[in-house]
């Protein structure tokens, strides 16, 4: 998907979005995005006017480095092993 586009729907339907209910349309639209094969920092400088998808952002990077940190602690521990 086109992040450029992305973005020009997204400015041109947010308003129509409860301002409430914006920050979980931008979670799910960042997730979209991402599940696409859009890279980070595409989204990143296509909505860099916009609150809302920056946080979104910021916040599935966040939850992505902790997975990978909980799966390194996984990888790392002795205690499955069979005695």
């Amino acid at each position: 998907m086109n992040v450029d586009l992305a973005s020009v729907i997204w400015d041109e339907l947010k308003r129509y979005i409860n301002t409430v209910d914006r920050a979980e349309a931008a979670e799910n639209l960042v997730s979209i995005l991402i599940d696409n094969d859009c890279d980070p920092d595409d989204i990143k400088d296509a909505f860099k006017g916009d609150t809302h998808i920056k946080n979104a952002l910021a916040d599935y990077i966040d939850d992505l480095e902790d997975d990978e940190e909980d799966e390194d602690e996984y990888s790392d521990d002795d205690s499955y092993e069979d005695e």
